[in-house]
């Protein structure tokens, strides 16, 4: 090159530079004033997206459950246990061990919290929208094409690497009502997780004192037994005397042999009650024992309170509610379909032929710039969506007045349930003390020969039933209390318990 031709090649080179920076500069200033375009006509349409309709839960409740004269005197409450273990108010300490044995193995508890831990990693995944998305490529090819005619075939490599990065700014408010939805499932399952242990609490909780009572059915067999066998002993001896006949030396060994076959029917509802017990704290059936005991807890008083406490103390009742939350939230989601997508993307990389080139200066690229993306005709998909949407929002709001309803009928229910059975129970006890006045009259009587032997197994018949229904009532009456209690959301007399983990 000539010297003379040096600073014209320099002046040259001076000016494509120049352009190339003004270029630059201006390139920059395109992508933000479209930016900036984009993100104010983003504002204008958030401005007016259609906001989802706030669910109607407050509900009109009576301000205290119906009661008869008379039939509500409890008397002093049993007051709720400090720590929320509600079945603490039968004072059993082999049903407190079973309730924590259940917390600890039962399998359908275990099963609703994998659930509930689904539910929170949804909602996880629904925040992890508001995040940008960053990824890595990198790729290393070897091609031959096909040569030209007379050309000879010839092989190529490439290299490549990049970082991708993209985000979707939630202008719309879409990815917040994703987030509020998922929240609203994660509370549901949560409450569904402390309904569902409330349920298996109060199954393991009837079962067990069932099973009680059977042992003291049990007990009163056997003692109904042993005065059979007394009875017949006695009738022999008279019949040996002369002073009775085979006829009710007959009567009284069937009777006893009765008595014996109900003792022995008790056996097979003990062993079934005791295998549902071991279904509930997550034992095998075979291997599962518990010792007779017939001694039977005693009932305890539950305060209803006012129905609006309900709302507040039932799981499944905020489970209902959540779901309403939740199909709120899927309605403010479907409207959004309208509304466009904008995204913000960037890229940069280098591509060569050599690991040696590939990150100079003559290899580098990158990008810059937003995109928008809007669906102009789905044949009615969207309409569609929305439709379904609003229908299951109706479905939960539904649901959840029913739950209420169904809630209230419980609580009323077994309300009258104890106070009843409570006033029945009185009266029982006083059959059974006129009963064995009865057979203690029949059986002087038949001793003394005033009267027939068939006035004494009536009179024993008549005892023994009255004294199987005192059971039977205080079983009934152990049902409920528990069902009461598991109505009342497991809580009573103040604030709700908190739920146990």
């Amino acid at each position: 090159m000539k010297p003379d031709m040096l600073p014209l090649v320099s002046r040259a080179g001076r000016a494509m530079g120049d352009r190339l920076r003004t270029g630059s500069r201006t390139c920059l200033r395109t992508c933000l004033r479209t930016c900036l375009f984009a993100c104010s006509c983003a504002c204008l349409l958030a401005a007016c997206a259609a906001r989802p309709p706030m669910p109607p839960l407050h509900e009109q409740l009576p301000a205290a459950y119906a009661a008869e004269p008379g039939w509500r005197e409890l008397g002093e409450a049993t007051p709720m246990p400090a720590d929320g273990a509600w079945w603490q108010v039968f004072g059993d300490p082999s049903l407190d061990r079973l309730e924590r044995e259940l917390g600890r193995h039962n399998q359908s508890l275990a099963a609703q919290l994998a659930v509930y831990q689904q539910a929170q990693a949804a909602l996880e995944q629904a925040r992890a929208a508001y995040a940008p998305v960053l990824q890595a490529t990198a790729a290393a090819t070897r091609s031959r094409n096909l040569p030209a005619q007379g050309a000879a075939p010839s092989a190529q490599n490439s290299f490549s690497a990049g970082l991708q990065a993209s985000w979707e700014p939630d202008l719309w408010g879409s990815v917040r009502l994703q987030v509020e939805q998922g929240r609203a499932n994660a509370q549901a399952s949560h409450a569904t997780l402390r309904s569902t242990r409330l349920s298996l609490e109060a199954s393991l909780a009837s079962t067990y004192l069932q099973l009680r009572t059977v042992d003291a059915q049990e007990r009163l067999a056997d003692a109904t037994v042993g005065d059979y066998t007394r009875a017949l002993q006695l009738t022999r001896s008279r019949y040996q005397a002369g002073v009775d006949t085979a006829a009710n030396v007959a009567q009284a060994r069937t009777q006893l042999l009765q008595a014996q076959t109900t003792r022995t029917d008790l056996q097979v509802t003990r062993r079934q009650l005791l295998d549902a017990i071991a279904v509930l704290v997550g034992q095998p059936a075979p291997g599962f024992v518990l010792a007779p005991d017939g001694d039977l807890p005693a009932v305890p008083r539950v305060p209803a309170g006012v129905p609006a406490e309900l709302l507040l103390r039932r799981p499944d009742l905020a489970a209902a509610s959540q779901q309403v939350l939740a199909a709120n939230a899927q309605i403010g989601i479907d409207q959004r379909a309208w509304l466009p997508t904008i995204t913000l993307g960037t890229s940069a990389g280098a591509q060569a032929a050599t690991l040696a080139q590939l990150f100079s200066a003559p290899t580098l690229y990158w990008s810059l710039g937003p995109s928008l993306a809007a669906t102009l005709f789905d044949g009615g998909l969207r309409s569609a969506r929305l439709a379904a949407g609003r229908a299951a929002y109706r479905q939960t709001v539904a649901v959840y007045r029913q739950d209420v309803l169904q809630a209230m009928q419980q609580v009323q229910d077994n309300l009258y349930a104890q106070a009843i059975l409570r006033h029945e129970a009185r009266q029982q006890e006083q059959v059974v003390r006129a009963a064995e006045v009865s057979l203690r009259l029949a059986l002087n009587q038949y001793k003394a020969g005033t009267a027939d032997y068939l006035g004494v197994i009536t009179a024993q018949t008549t005892a023994t039933s009255a004294r199987n229904a005192v059971l039977t009532l205080r079983n009934r009456r152990y049902a409920a209390a528990v069902n009461l209690i598991a109505a009342l959301g497991g809580s009573w007399g103040g604030a709700a318990a908190s739920p146990r983990r």
